[in-house]
């Protein structure tokens, strides 16, 4: 885990873990250009927990997706723990998101004929770490989740609260610096939806960033700070 760069009283002077200046984003659609980021400028600090809210069409799934290096943007400045981020090619792109960002999504995004462990442990695979090793951590995270018991059973075997506690393991088992969640509480019902924000608050008190996409106000409620898009743009 990561330690917080500074204290509640002082986390104005901290160095934003994300920086956007002036972020545009358009895609063709047939003749026209359909312009869906309209200058963004975002500072978003280390340790920071954030909710990005807006209706369908807002922009917030585009800036997921800058953000989490899985898009890249038209013009402007994304600096992610101050290294600029712009026309990386695959391989760049996914040893940043490696480096930097674990990612939790609304369906979890679990693979199906894979049981919680090897699931968690999948990430370290692609970093080139033995089976022994990367199972072990697995098994360490799943413990943090209240999951240890649960290494064996496959993704149809647990309830969406499970499930996404499997996601949110996998997610950090890699060490990163910002969680994206992408509605973590889409599928979820109200009790779970609190269990699992209350996880994802303890991992944000260890001092990672965690950025939250959700249309759910009660969700965004429960982080520091909204950041509402309309229409491409951030609203005051």
């Amino acid at each position: 885990m990561h330690l917080r760069c500074c204290n509640r009283n002082t986390q104005h002077f901290c160095t934003p873990m994300i920086k956007l200046t002036n972020i545009n984003k358009s895609y063709r659609m047939g003749d026209n250009n359909l312009h869906v980021l309209k200058g963004i400028d975002l500072h978003i600090r280390e340790g920071e927990m954030v909710s990005i809210m807006g209706s369908s069409g807002s922009g917030k799934s585009t800036l997921l997706n800058i953000l989490g290096i899985l898009d890249n943007y038209d013009s402007g400045e994304y600096k992610l723990a101050n290294t600029l981020v712009k026309d990386l090619s695959e391989t760049q792109a996914a040893r940043y998101r490696n480096q930097f960002i674990g990612f939790v999504f609304q369906s979890f995004n679990l693979v199906s004929f894979k049981n919680a462990m090897e699931n968690v442990a999948l990430p370290l695979y692609y970093k080139g770490v033995s089976r022994k090793k990367r199972n072990a951590l697995a098994l360490e995270y799943l413990d943090k989740m209240g999951l240890r018991n649960w290494a064996e059973h496959m993704p149809n075997e647990m309830s969406g609260g499970q499930k996404q506690r499997v996601a949110i393991a996998r997610a950090l088992i890699t060490q990163p610096k910002v969680i994206l969640a992408d509605e973590p509480t889409g599928a979820l019902d109200s009790a779970t939806s609190v269990e699992v924000m209350n996880i994802l608050k303890e991992i944000n008190a260890q001092g990672i960033t965690v950025i939250i996409v959700t249309h759910e106000k009660d969700i965004s409620e429960m982080t520091q700070r909204v950041i509402r898009l309309r229409d491409g743009v951030i609203e005051n």
